[in-house]
């Protein structure tokens, strides 16, 4: 039990941290890293967010809470380090 409760916390501030780095970002950015536009990804990130507060990993409504969790750790790990590297520049 204190497994689940520890991994449903640490998904919920992936969640927040996802969403709140989505909101703060330029939308030229998301343009130039040649992924889907501002609106969709925070679209993407706030409803999985959301689902991650709304649902449990073993409750009834486990697949969106699943859903939920890919579609902040596919923003966290695929579109964040893109954008930080577009907006950083070049690295010698």
């Amino acid at each position: 039990m204190w497994v689940l409760l520890i991994l449903q916390s640490v998904a919920l501030v992936m969640g927040l941290f996802a969403f709140g780095h989505a909101l703060t970002q330029r939308a030229e950015a998301f343009q130039a890293a040649e992924r889907m536009t501002k609106p969709a990804w925070l679209g993407i990130t706030g409803g999985g967010t959301f689902a991650l507060i709304l649902f449990e990993l073993l409750g009834a409504g486990s697949i969106f809470w699943v859903a939920g969790f890919v579609a902040v750790s596919v923003y966290l790990v695929d579109v964040r380090p893109r954008l930080i590297e577009i907006q950083r520049g070049p690295r010698w």
